[in-house]
């Protein structure tokens, strides 16, 4: 009993009063009750799933850890403090980590990407629109921005229902995934809204991109069986020719995309089918032809002219094509970029490369060129070729491709072979 006028011990933290009365309540326990309660125990404080022998063993050094502390520092060490020394220096108490690198990862991906298409979300786009625009000031390229929206989408969810319009947003993120370079990237910006941002390609090339985009989306959507015509509808802003900051080329790509949107719509309307918009030049009040007659050679079909030459028909294809873009918009001065858009158009020659012709597979034909909009073959000799051809390609690394083919020019050369320009059709 302390003496009259002695000062009262100070009273233990509830934590270290908790951890004294736990000691007493275990030793009147038997060894089989105790291992069974201080394995469930150092689960819960700990994270740690040990054996009930181990759980005991910890909890023996921690009683002979605060004897040893004790002594050496003069004073009553907690259970606490002991326990957190043993479990330390076994190795079994980490650095408090937060949460784990792969899980922090995770949850960053989750937060930038749409969860019904897997593709990035309108947050990321935001992000790496600056980015992007910013490399391209730096090094004087352009950068192609596409926005799409889906043409009578909405009559698909009247029609058939939500979870068959989610089947229809997934195929056309596929879509996008499969037309797009590695260095490209694809958002899902709003309900059947999405956005395309593409380093390094002019508007040229940001339509051929954009057209055989539409193309490749309706034949993945055949096995949908829709009642409705779905269609993919784009408008094209490209930096510095358009605008140089990234709301001016926003707003750009979606005045020209609700001009061909409503265009088509009241083509729906009046009962007409669905076409290509009249082509007016950006460069000129004047309106172009819709179908351009083709020259001997639109494109090429060999690596070894120089990457930066353009045809004239296709160039004038690109200054038509940003005029159904900008409809009305007042036209800018064009510019012409000498960097060609990588993986616009491959060289197959030197490779085995072949394409095998025909219903019947009974013509074979080298491939000679490779592209977005369409393929150059090399045929043995002059044979007259259908407007439709159908044709599969096998090109090295790729699994075969079906085909259908339009020949747009042909030319002999000295050794008496014949090669033809085929452009894509659905």
């Amino acid at each position: 009993m302390p003496s009259p006028g002695a000062p009262a011990p100070p009273r233990l933290p509830i934590e270290d009063s908790y951890f004294e009365l736990l000691l007493d309540t275990l030793e009147g326990l038997d060894l089989p009750a105790r291992g069974q309660f201080l394995q469930r125990y150092l689960r819960a404080i700990a994270h740690l799933d040990l054996r009930e022998t181990q759980s005991v063993q910890i909890w023996e050094d921690m009683i002979s850890r605060r004897r040893e502390l004790t002594d050496l520092l003069g004073r009553q060490v907690s259970l606490k403090t002991a326990l957190t020394d043993v479990l330390s220096s076994s190795g079994l108490l980490r650095v408090p980590i937060l949460i784990e690198y792969d899980e922090l990862k995770r949850l960053e991906l989750n937060a930038v990407t749409d969860p019904l298409t897997g593709l990035h979300n309108r947050r990321l786009f935001a992000e790496t629109f600056e980015k992007e625009l910013n490399r391209a000031r730096r090094y004087s390229q352009p950068l192609g921005l596409v926005t799409v929206d889906l043409h009578r989408f909405k009559e698909v969810n009247d029609k058939h229902g939500h979870p068959r319009g989610d089947d229809v947003l997934r195929v056309a993120a596929a879509t996008l995934k499969k037309a797009l370079r590695t260095s490209d990237s694809a958002f899902r910006i709003g309900g059947d809204e999405f956005a395309l941002l593409l380093p390094q390609t002019d508007s040229v090339q940001a339509l051929a991109l954009s057209r055989r985009v539409q193309t490749v989306f309706a034949e993945l959507l055949q096995p949908l069986q829709l009642s409705v015509t779905v269609g993919m509808d784009h408008g094209i802003a490209i930096f510095p020719q358009d605008a140089e900051q990234a709301d001016q080329l926003i707003r750009i790509a979606d005045e020209r995309l609700y001009r061909l949107k409503h265009a088509n719509h009241s083509k729906s309307s009046n009962g007409s089918t669905r076409t290509e918009p009249v082509i007016v030049s950006e460069t000129s009040p004047t309106p172009a032809p819709e179908r351009v007659a083709p020259a001997p050679q639109p494109i090429s079909i060999e690596s070894r002219r120089a990457p930066e030459r353009v045809e004239p028909t296709i160039a004038a294809a690109a200054s038509a094509s940003s005029a159904a873009i900008s409809g009305e918009l007042a036209p800018r001065p064009s510019q012409v970029f000498a960097i060609q858009r990588k993986a616009e158009r491959v060289s197959m020659t030197g490779t085995n490369a072949y394409a095998v012709l025909g219903e019947q597979g009974a013509r074979r034909a080298r491939v000679l060129d490779l592209g977005f909009g369409g393929v150059a073959i090399e045929l043995d000799s002059a044979e007259d070729l259908p407007e439709n051809l159908l044709a599969v390609l096998h090109v090295p690394i790729l699994p075969p491709v079906r085909v259908n083919l339009k020949p747009v020019w042909k030319q002999q050369t000295t050794q008496g072979s014949v090669r033809v320009g085929c452009a894509f059709v659905s």
